[in-house]
């Protein structure tokens, strides 16, 4: 069961502007960092593919993470929020 994130328009555009960069920036660097450590000889005692192998690994975490949590998006109105009493994105000053 996934959890619904509130988030406003500019959060939204964020995320998908962080995703769309991982997958065009960040996963051709990753996929090109392991060719090079490949090219580098035996792979069973090479620790550079290794390590480009486990960020392509946290990479692809981050992108699935990432497209879970735009699938359970409601973006908010900023402006059909009632300021009146407390809900979400309202600020409350408290004083003594």
């Amino acid at each position: 069961m996934s959890t619904i994130q509130y988030v406003t328009q500019e959060t939204l555009e964020q995320m998908k502007a962080d995703l769309q960069r991982m997958k065009a920036v960040d996963r051709p660097a990753a996929s090109k960092a392991i060719a090079e450590a490949r090219e580098k000889g035996d792979l069973k005692e090479n620790a550079e593919y290794d390590a480009a192998k486990e960020a392509q690994g946290i990479l692809e975490a981050r992108i699935a993470a990432m497209e879970g949590a735009l699938a359970n998006v409601r973006v908010l109105d900023e402006s059909s929020i009632d300021t009146s009493k407390v809900s979400i994105l309202t600020r409350v000053a408290l004083t003594n």
